[in-house]
């Protein structure tokens, strides 16, 4: 058991997600107010150096997966050198990446050449004016980055839709056959009490199995599965090879498969989106902890991950923005 990280309830944590930065160029109102700027000052990020060695660390201990998050991770400067040093890790098999695709037609090959295998892509809308008021920017930039991702070879690209009632549950059909066309995969999520953001957009909330229901009366959906180490329920349109994932953290919680942590950029590691259960890698690793402690420091924190998250009872409890704790 010593390569392999087991948390209190005998979960196996193999699949690690990793922001490597807290800013965005998109302000999607359920995850960051507009205006804000309250940004980690960049000395306070982990360096590429130290973010290598924490990953090398969670590799030896049975860390399978590895996702870039941010904020936008594209922000952060030499993205693809961190994911091609991240690539050539010991027992790393998987390294992708969530974005905005804002940026995307631009580092679309370097990212695919770096060693990233496959991408998650933010799209909740296919409405220009919509997806403006609803991140601050334009639907054009992230078409473009999807069409360069596929051109690239990126495979498979997976479109996340937050689905919200009001604002675009009218569009998840749309979105289906957008996905059938372009041969993307696609999963609806629901919304999230994190943050004040998160709790504000709490009306907005839809039942995903309203929508399954929905889609079963325009296509027909048959059982479907996808390799990853995510909570998402699949299920494929007949006739296709598109999946259609279900994402449901509050009508169907996950939390007994729960298989991942995340560590923010600043170097703390959280053990769920929804308790405030947490631990300090960085005054660590500063200080110089050698490799073995780091690995007893790491179990600790593993321990401290809690059975379930309290969004529905508590949702309150969890402060920070969703783009502070890695997507």
């Amino acid at each position: 058991m010593d390569n392999q990280l087991i948390d209190a309830y005998g979960r196996s944590i193999e699949y690690l997600r990793l922001s490597v930065t807290d800013q965005c160029d998109l302000r999607c109102f359920y995850c960051m107010p507009k205006g804000f700027k309250d940004y980690q000052e960049p000395e306070h990020w982990l360096s590429f150096d130290e973010i290598e060695r924490v990953m090398r660390i969670f590799g030896e201990l049975g860390t399978k997966r590895i996702r870039l998050t941010g904020g936008e991770p594209l922000v952060r400067k030499q993205l693809p050198q961190l994911a091609s040093r991240l690539a050539a890790l010991p027992g790393i098999e998987d390294l992708s990446l969530s974005t905005n695709a804002t940026r995307l037609s631009k580092h679309a090959v370097t990212l695919k050449q770096a060693g990233i295998s496959r991408i998650n892509v933010s799209l909740d809308t296919l409405k220009p004016e919509r997806f403006t008021e609803i991140t601050s920017g334009k639907l054009d930039k992230v078409l473009a980055g999807l069409m360069a991702a596929k051109a690239a070879g990126l495979y498979p690209i997976k479109i996340n839709m937050v689905v919200m009632k009001g604002i675009n549950d009218d569009e998840v059909e749309d979105i289906v056959a957008f996905c059938i066309e372009h041969g993307f995969t696609l999963r609806f999520i629901e919304t999230m009490p994190v943050g004040d953001t998160g709790r504000n957009a709490a009306d907005l909330f839809v039942d995903l199995k309203e929508i399954k229901q929905r889609l079963e009366q325009r296509f027909e959906l048959v059982p479907g599965m996808m390799p990853g180490g995510g909570p998402a329920r699949y299920s494929r349109v007949a006739g296709s090879d598109i999946n259609i994932g279900f994402i449901t953290p509050m009508s169907q919680h996950f939390c007994d498969t729960c298989n991942r942590v995340r560590l923010s950029v600043d170097g703390t590691l959280y053990m769920c989106l929804g308790q405030e259960h947490k631990f300090e890698l960085r005054p660590l690793l500063r200080a110089g902890i050698s490799d073995e402690e780091l690995k007893t420091a790491i179990r600790h924190a593993i321990n401290l991950k809690p059975e379930r998250h309290e969004f529905n009872e508590k949702p309150e409890q969890v402060i920070r923005f969703m783009s502070m704790t890695g997507g």
